[in-house]
Formats: structure tokens, sequence, C-alpha cells
């Protein structure tokens, strides 16, 4: 049975922040004090495609920090894609903590279908 899950994703593991790096290919993530436009941040810097400032990923609020300049520094598309990374990633850390296993498809639309099978069957 298929249940349909909406997740409002907050960023709070750091092995889930590496492992969205490590599959979007980006820089490994550095805890830092970097400086945004006219602010600093602290926490895990993820260094976007083309972004003139990283987004900062702060593991204790779950909150992301960063300055696009409504677009004119980063396109959304790449934050998406992070996010996007991060929550599959934290999802199969999760299954797999709890002894389950987590099977992965790429749709069409570019969406990501995780099924997630109790007990490790695949």
């Amino acid at each position: 049975m298929s249940h349909i899950v909406e997740i409002k994703t907050e960023v709070k593991s750091e092995a889930a922040v590496q492992a969205a790096c490590r599959r979007l290919e980006l820089p490994s993530p550095v805890y830092e004090t970097v400086r945004l436009f006219s602010d600093t941040a602290t926490g895990y810097a993820v260094r976007l495609p083309n972004w003139r400032y990283p987004v900062v990923c702060d593991l204790t609020s779950g909150s992301l920090r960063f300055d696009t300049f409504e677009g004119a520094w980063g396109e959304s598309r790449h934050l998406d894609a992070f996010l996007q990374a991060y929550a599959v990633e934290q999802a199969k850390l999760e299954a797999h903590r709890q002894g389950h296993s987590a099977r992965e498809t790429r749709l069409a639309d570019g969406s990501i279908r995780l099924t997630i099978s109790l007990g490790g069957a695949a």
C-alpha cells in the first residue's frame, strides 16, 4: 500500500547535509561564519553553483540563511535541488537507522519517489 507524504524540510542533520552535497557533486560543507551581503551567518556553508554567497545551514534551528538578491546572486533551482537531496538523504538515513531499506526512483518531472520497505525487505 502506498501513502503520499508532504514534508516541510528542516535542515538538522550534518550527515544528510554532507550526503546531499556529495549527491549533487558540491564541495563538502564547512562549519564556519560567512559573510552574506550585509550580515554574517554561522553554520554549515553549502556552496551552490554560481551563487555569490553560500547557503548557511543552522542545524540547531533547522533554518537556512542565504542572500540571492531576488535571484540575481543565485538561482532558486539550485536551492530546490539541495533541499530535495537533503530530504531524500535524511529519509534514507532514518529508514536505515530503523532497520528498513530504501529505494529511490527518479520520475520524469524531476521528483524522486522514495520507497521504504519495513524490516529491510527490498
